[in-house]
């Protein structure tokens, strides 16, 4: 977590933004308040991309696919932006807990015991993200975060509903480097065996 910027927004949607939690190719996430005090995950999208002419279907269809992912192991949509309203964003709910790949490079592997009780809760996650008929495409530490009572599977940026085909153009690799599952890292539709890969 990082203190915010001179240039952030002070307030995005009504929730009042508190610190930056991280940000990616997609763009920024926020540690964000609500008027109650709720504390929430704000992802705000680039601007440049927000001006695509596709973009707002597919970031319409990661809302509903993050929705639709309702389990113990995720977390929860709280709000997000009317179509055209820019910034873009979404609000879920907030985890106070580092990511598996935070932990791993500030404490080194996690031991045997804490690694196999991550193995099954992970498979757990996949299993309710599989019952919804999704696929999250880019399981990696980074999206996983260590709960104190059970990790999270976040970020569904690139996920694809199963038979949603326009979330998937044959020969684009999707996904992060390193964490790609063959067929991905070719370009092949990736079905849910690649998020176990």
């Amino acid at each position: 977590m990082e203190s915010l910027r001179s240039g952030d927004l002070p307030e995005i949607g009504g929730y009042r933004l508190l610190a930056r939690l991280g940000e990616g190719g997609m763009g920024e996430v926020f540690l964000a308040r609500t008027s109650s005090g709720r504390p929430l995950a704000l992802k705000t999208v680039h601007r440049e991309l927000s001006l695509e002419p596709d973009f707002a279907d597919r970031f319409a269809r990661e809302i509903r696919t993050n929705d639709r992912v309702r389990s113990p192991w995720t977390v929860s949509v709280v709000d997000f932006s009317a179509p055209g309203v820019l910034p873009q964003w979404l609000a879920t709910e907030y985890v106070a807990a580092p990511s598996l790949g935070d932990w791993v490079r500030q404490y080194g592997p996690l031991p045997e015991p804490a690694l196999s009780c991550l193995a099954r809760e992970l498979s757990a996650a996949l299993v309710a993200v599989r019952a919804v008929g999704v696929v999250h495409r880019d399981i990696k530490p980074a999206n996983v975060l260590l709960g104190p009572e059970r990790p999270f599977l976040i970020d569904f940026g690139i996920a694809r509903a199963v038979r949603d085909p326009r979330h998937t153009q044959t020969g684009a690799v999707i996904g992060t480097p390193g964490f790609l599952a063959p067929e991905q890292a070719v370009g092949a539709v990736a079905e849910a065996p690649a998020d176990v890969f």
